[in-house]
């Protein structure tokens, strides 16, 4: 299989879920500052994902799977003794999903685009960093009684997702300073050899 990635974008979190389920993939990066996007191979990225964006995962069989909540679900399960997502069908699955869902509409497409694209304006942006304030002290509530994790103590694929977005908020110019918590957590997940080896991958600076 083959993940195609972009330095510092959603892509990291299911580079994350492969590596901690020891699954060997190829990974190819995109440079999604040229128009059109090029892979490292020298396509044009739209001949493989025609939406344009990554992360997007070729399978073995040739065919394609995008959209990271459900790329890491599909990692997860060609693992399901390492529980880095509950059985399909229980209740703490869609839980996670829940979690996944919530990560992609209330944080992921708050932080991406409005925070990453000074031409929308100032108002814009303290708008939407207002509503992150708002979904990040949720998250923070949850953490208070959750565990070491979002679905308990145990990592799972919504927590490889969270710490990828919320990574974003020395960038984004997010306050994480009245969520203690919250940024324990990241410390955790920060400190997992596996979150650490695929950052270092992609071309990321680790925390020291």
């Amino acid at each position: 299989m083959k993940l195609f990635y972009a330095t510092g974008t959603c892509s990291l979190s299911p580079h994350i879920v492969a590596l901690e389920a020891g699954i060997a993939l190829d990974i190819e990066r995109v440079d999604i500052f040229r128009k059109p996007h090029i892979t490292a191979g020298g396509h044009d990225f739209t001949s493989v994902n025609p939406n344009g964006y990554v992360p997007a995962l070729e399978l073995d069989d040739g065919s394609l799977l995008t959209e990271g909540a459900a790329i890491v679900q599909y990692l997860a399960d060609l693992r399901p003794a390492l529980k880095l997502a509950p059985e399909t069908g229980t209740r703490e699955r869609y839980q996670l999903q829940s979690w996944l869902n919530f990560v992609a509409t209330e944080l992921h497409k708050m932080y991406s685009p409005w925070l990453f694209h000074p031409e929308y304006g100032v108002q814009a942006q303290e708008v939407a960093r207002a509503k992150i304030g708002e979904r990040l002290a949720y998250v923070e509530k949850h953490l208070e009684g959750s565990g070491s994790h979002l679905m308990g103590e145990n990592f799972t694929v919504a927590d490889a997702y969270l710490f990828t977005i919320v990574g974003w908020s020395a960038f984004a110019k997010v306050d994480l300073s009245a969520f203690p918590r919250l940024r324990a957590y990241m410390g955790r997940v920060g400190a997992r050899p596996k979150v650490r080896e695929a950052m270092l991958a992609e071309g990321m600076k680790l925390a020291a």
